[in-house]
């Protein structure tokens, strides 16, 4: 019997819980240590008392950087099975945590199957399966439909839903008088944006604010308190929108903690480069320290196809400056619903992205795999540069595709006996060095 209602409360009273124990083992810190940080709220353990499948991660800008992966179905493309070979590739590549934002069908065996099955975190957008769910216009839904869907997803074992609660009445004057470029892009935020506007009522999530903490409390449910107004482009970067609610989600952080309840605090977004950092370091002041949770950022409108690279610039630097938790990008980012490649290509660049930042932060053991690489390339040890590389089987792909010659097949073909690395062998070894 549980003598604690979620991570933060037995961290507070001094309880070991296994998740804790389980994430300080990963991230080689004392446990009483990782606990203090659990308790002030730094590091959020999202762990859903009902996700029997969990392996508990911890985030928090001390730890190493982790990432998700957004997936779903779409009324266009509805094959649960695909979405489930791109759950099980991510977890293969190592992705933390997966979010089902699903926008068709019956979503709830595949959040069943996911909290069953899956080891990752899984988060989830209670918004968008309200209208799902009651097969209702988003007009005609209440409050407390709203609310029953939020409740619902924690009964299912989601550990971190994403809740649009930072914008209010006032926002919807502030877009109408700024007159952003790029308005909303926030699909959540921009739901409930439609629902104040065509109601005439408060967000419901800002107004029932701690029935919902309630909710969460209870099952252990973390907020990822997400920013619908995040910027959609360069030129709305930084605004007065964005920073506004920023600040709002700093009380909203506050009131969660007073809860118990553990939040992630959702950040941009499009920013330019030389923005990032700053944008980071306002969020750790606004909010207190609570874990950011960042999409990309992405750093240039222009490369549609190649977000996943603009993603990994900006997410390199966000997490080197303080966020926790990298939303990796796909290629198919504003073009289309990503594949089963398109997810391996996002989830690698965000990979990079993270583990850069971390050996850039100092994380204990991160640039140890970076040590082992180099070893193996100095004697030229190619199985040993495999079992070290991100994506094996793409390295040993591209190098069984295009193989040396036999009296130089311990180098690379691009080389040849020109290879720097063989003639240093050779020279500091004092033997003959033949080049032709």
């Amino acid at each position: 019997m549980r003598n604690y209602t979620t991570q933060m409360d037995a961290a507070r009273k001094g309880i070991l819980t296994q998740e804790i124990k389980t994430v300080a083992e990963k991230e080689h810190m004392e446990t009483n240590k990782l606990m203090k940080l659990v308790a002030e709220g730094k590091v959020a353990i999202c762990a859903n008392k009902n996700h029997k499948a969990l392996n508990p991660e911890g985030v928090g800008s001390m730890l190493r950087t982790k990432i998700n992966v957004n997936l779903g179905v779409s009324r266009d493309c509805k094959d649960y099975n695909i979405e489930m070979q791109k759950v099980m590739s991510a977890v293969e590549l190592g992705a933390e945590a997966i979010m089902d934002l699903s926008s068709h069908g019956d979503t709830q065996p595949f959040r069943r199957k996911l909290t069953s099955e899956c080891p990752a975190m899984i988060g989830t957008v209670p918004v968008y399966d309200s209208v799902i769910h009651y097969q209702r216009d988003l007009a005609t839904l209440t409050a407390q439909d709203f609310l029953d869907v939020i409740r619902m997803h924690a009964e299912d074992g989601v550990d971190f839903v994403t809740l649009h609660c930072g914008i209010t009445r006032k926002t919807i004057e502030q877009i109408k008088k700024h007159k952003r470029k790029m308005n909303i892009v926030s699909r959540g935020g921009s739901l409930v944006f439609a629902w104040m506007s065509m109601t005439g009522e408060e967000n419901p999530f800002y107004e029932y604010y701690d029935e919902i903490l309630d909710i969460c409390e209870e099952y252990d449910v973390t907020i990822s308190l997400g920013d619908a107004c995040r910027p959609g482009c360069l030129a709305d970067a930084t605004d007065v929108c964005q920073i506004e609610e920023l600040v709002r989600l700093g009380e909203l952080t506050k009131r969660a903690w007073d809860h118990n309840v553990q939040v992630m605090v959702e950040g941009p977004g499009h920013v330019p480069l030389d923005q990032v950092a700053a944008n980071m370091k306002v969020q750790q002041t606004i909010c207190m320290g609570a874990p950011f949770y960042v999409l990309g950022p992405i750093v240039t409108d222009i490369a549609p196809g190649y977000d996943h690279i603009t993603s990994a610039i900006g997410g390199a630097v966000a997490a080197m400056n303080g966020a926790s938790f990298l939303c990796y990008v796909t290629p198919a980012e504003h073009l289309a619903l990503p594949n089963v490649e398109d997810t391996k290509q996002g989830i690698i660049a965000s990979k990079i992205a993270a583990h850069a930042a971390d050996i850039a932060k100092g994380i204990p053991g991160a640039r140890d795999i970076d040590d082992k690489m180099a070893d193996a390339r100095r004697v030229l040890d190619w199985d040993a540069q495999f079992e070290c590389a991100l994506d094996p089987e793409t390295a040993k792909a591209i190098r069984d595709s295009r193989k040396p010659e036999d009296d130089h097949s311990d180098t690379c073909s691009m080389c040849g006996k020109f290879c720097a690395v063989r003639s240093m062998n050779k020279a500091l070894a004092g033997e003959y060095i033949d080049i032709l």
